[in-house]
């Protein structure tokens, strides 16, 4: 039986948005959203986790290739993310710029391009108090 591991990587980058929809009146954004929907938005630093699995190579003792998932993450997130306003990402166009939704467009952006093992989760740091977690979708027929 081949042993399988997971790996974690931490990667930086600097954005700003502001919570708002137009599903919701002005008063409303207000009260869901407080200063978060503020007109001239503001920004984090958030840092995303990316967790990786797979079979520990027999060659390497890795179970992923972390250069490999580094440049991925780089190209596909961090250069796309980084000192951007989020709301205006065409992929925000019809969604709220929450962290759960982060975590879900970076899980979708990255999950069919690691090269490597299976990703296995994203997560979001968006404060000291606000982190977000994606592990993909339910598999079929869970409950």
């Amino acid at each position: 039986m081949t042993a399988h591991a997971r790996i974690t990587r931490r990667y930086k980058f600097a954005a700003m948005h502001r919570l708002h929809t137009d599903q919701l009146s002005e008063a409303d954004n207000w009260k869901v959203f407080g200063k978060c929907n503020n007109p001239n938005g503001h920004g984090h630093n958030y840092v995303v986790l990316v967790t990786v699995e797979g079979a520990i190579q027999e060659r390497t003792g890795a179970a992923a290739d972390v250069d490999a998932l580094d440049r991925i993450v780089r190209e596909t997130v961090v250069n796309r993310f980084d000192h951007h306003d989020l709301n205006q990402d065409p992929a925000f166009a019809d969604k709220t710029t929450t962290g759960e939704n982060l975590a879900i467009l970076i899980w979708d952006l990255l999950v069919d391009r690691i090269s490597s093992g299976r990703l296995a989760r994203v997560g979001v740091v968006e404060t000291r108090d606000n982190y977000f977690e994606y592990a993909g979708p339910a598999a079929v027929g869970a409950r």
